[in-house]
């Protein structure tokens, strides 16, 4: 279920959207006149939403670490696009 509250309530109602966040284990979205302007969620959502990029981070530290080829950054864009074309042409 996704949850939607004012802004405002972040200020009124914060105990019962601090309830919301860490009992449905899921995060609740603020809006403001009526457009979203941010997302609350619970410190163990967002460390499972960054922590295979982290992870990500810390293997190609350790390749570039490990590695004296270097690449300009035309060739990360050009490999990256023809990942995603290949990706998208499945």
């Amino acid at each position: 279920m996704i949850h939607i509250r004012p802004v405002s309530d972040l200020r009124n109602k914060f105990p019962e959207i601090e309830e919301t966040v860490i009992n449905s284990n899921s995060p609740v979205f603020l809006t403001k006149n009526g457009y979203g302007t941010m997302v609350l969620m619970s410190i163990e959502q967002y460390s499972t939403l960054t922590m295979d990029v982290e992870e990500k981070l810390d293997e190609a530290d350790t390749l570039a670490k490990s590695s004296t080829t270097r690449l300009s950054k035309a060739e990360v864009f050009t490999a990256a696009r023809s990942y995603i074309d290949e990706q998208t042409n499945l």
